[in-house]
């Protein structure tokens, strides 16, 4: 047999998919992973946990299927900064997509670089790898000088399994250092954010062999030393290629820690007044449009974390509710937001509880917030000129069918979950990793089979209506309240 491996640096795991020649996922295997908030809004984790959980992951896979491995593939959470000395040694624990410090940054960054979002597909966000830099040079001057050289969560692993600093463009795009319609490192852009072009890695489309598995890291992971390592691409991309989203229209929605709604494009389609991420693919000749959700699927877990019980028994609570037109809001945003407010600083939060608030109502206010979130999303999409007509699902929330259907009600589209959905990016990773061996990416990529059409109730989707309006109304609400907080902050005097 000749199996794929696809390789998954998550925020939560590190995810392995190992794929046949026909496309069929042979095994999956996964290992935790922890992020760590020294400060509030901080979001680290240290490279070096992505290796640990990479090994135990390898090691719970057949030692039989894994010997079969001819190539493998790579996929990773986009945006984090991973900053090395001269010895390749991390400087520091690297900054993630969902951490918040670099606000400031951002702001600092559109007046250097006013045309920003046009040149990087979308304004700076925190969340971003250029503005972290400038916020280490401003705050870690130490740890900045010391910096020789930059790389992403996904082109980290690639360094410990081939030994060469490579990413793609879809990880690349992510950084707003990257000019998406040339398709190259942007020298203003990263003169404005106090990073040296040279810190940065060469460029290869994701199907690109990047180099070949070192025998050390064949060694500690129980492969064939020498096979290919394809350069890979950040999870959104690796999941379009997973899901066979890879020609213009194609689409899906990725319901993981955090989410996304992802159109495929044939050409670079900017509109940074919508907050949609207009980026390159990591196939050549290719682009998408992306609303990104920091929060995803995520608050489910959060809630049932919170009350301390499972959440698919929330789940039924909630579905079970037969008064859908009442109840507490949920606002989403845990950590800030991306698509369509470009918000660091605002936080959830739920409105309306009352003496007999039920934690399957606060499940459902929590369900009908990730929805409502799509429904945003649709919303930034449509003004960026692109109105999908149906989409495929992927990540650990399509589990849930009450999710699925609530999220093709608010939107009004068909929405299509597919056997192994939630293996999402590794998948991806697995294909890209076929692909770079000499397959035809038109034979590889394609779409699932779709197991089972979620379609849009009307009537269900009138009922949500007045919902919806509540929930829009909760984010300048509650907005209000962190300004008139940070007035009164200002405002009352300090104690000497």
């Amino acid at each position: 047999m000749t199996f794929y491996l696809g390789i998954d640096i998550g925020t939560s795991a590190v995810k392995l998919c190992l794929a046949d020649k026909a496309g069929h996922v042979r095994a999956t295997e996964d290992a935790p992973l922890t992020v760590r908030t020294p400060f509030p809004g901080a979001s680290e984790q240290h490279p070096q946990d992505w290796l640990d959980a990479l090994r135990e992951a390898a090691a719970k896979l057949p030692s039989e299927l894994r010997a079969e491995v001819t190539a493998i593939g790579l996929s990773g959470q986009m945006h984090g900064a991973v900053v090395l000395d001269a010895d390749l040694t991390p400087i520091r624990p690297a900054i993630l997509w969902n951490d918040s410090r670099a606000d400031t940054q951002c702001t600092t960054l559109t007046a250097r670089v006013p045309n920003i979002g046009t040149l990087s597909g979308v304004p700076p966000m925190p969340g971003f790898t250029a503005p972290k830099l400038l916020w280490l040079a401003e705050h870690a001057p130490d740890d900045h000088a010391r910096i020789a050289r930059v790389m992403l969560p996904k082109d980290y692993v690639g360094l410990f399994l081939h030994g060469v600093r490579v990413t793609d463009p879809s990880d690349a795009a992510g950084t707003s250092w990257f000019d998406q319609d040339a398709r190259t490192w942007s020298p203003r852009l990263c003169a404005a954010s106090a990073t040296d072009p040279a810190w940065l890695p060469d460029i290869l489309n994701g199907t690109a062999i990047a180099g070949h598995l070192r025998h050390e890291a064949a060694a500690d992971l129980g492969l064939p030393a020498g096979i290919p390592v394809a350069t890979g691409a950040g999870d959104a991309a690796a999941g379009a290629v997973g899901i066979g989203a890879v020609e213009p229209g194609d689409g899906f929605i990725s319901l993981g820690t955090s989410g996304q709604l992802f159109v495929t494009t044939e050409t670079f389609r900017p509109n940074p007044e919508s907050r949609i991420h207009a980026y390159a693919h990591t196939l050549p000749g290719r682009y998408f449009q992306m609303a990104a959700m920091l929060n995803g699927a995520r608050p489910m877990a959060w809630l049932a974390q919170l009350l301390d019980r499972p959440i698919a028994a929330l789940l039924a609570e909630a579905e079970a509710i037969a008064d859908t037109a009442s109840g507490p809001l949920f606002l989403p945003y845990l950590t800030g937001e991306r698509t369509p407010h470009g918000d660091a600083d605002i936080r959830a939060g739920f409105w309306g509880l009352s003496e007999d608030t039920t934690h399957g109502a606060l499940m459902r206010a929590v369900v009908e917030a990730i929805a409502f979130s799509f429904a945003d999303a649709q919303a930034a999409m449509a003004a960026a000129g692109t109105n999908p007509d149906r989409l495929l699902a992927i990540g650990g929330g399509t589990r849930s069918d009450f999710l699925l259907q609530m999220i093709a009600d608010v939107m009004g589209l068909a929405i299509g979950r597919s056997d192994g959905a939630d293996v999402g990016p590794a998948l991806g990773a697995a294909r890209l990793a076929q692909i770079a061996t000499g397959a035809p990416a038109a034979q590889v990529a394609t779409k699932p089979e779709v197991s089972r059409w979620f379609t849009p109730d009307r009537a269900r989707a009138t009922s949500l209506a007045p919902r919806l309006a509540g929930y829009r109304a909760l984010y300048p609400a509650f907005k209000s309240v962190n300004t008139a907080m940070a007035q009164a902050s200002f405002n009352t005097p300090r104690s000497i």
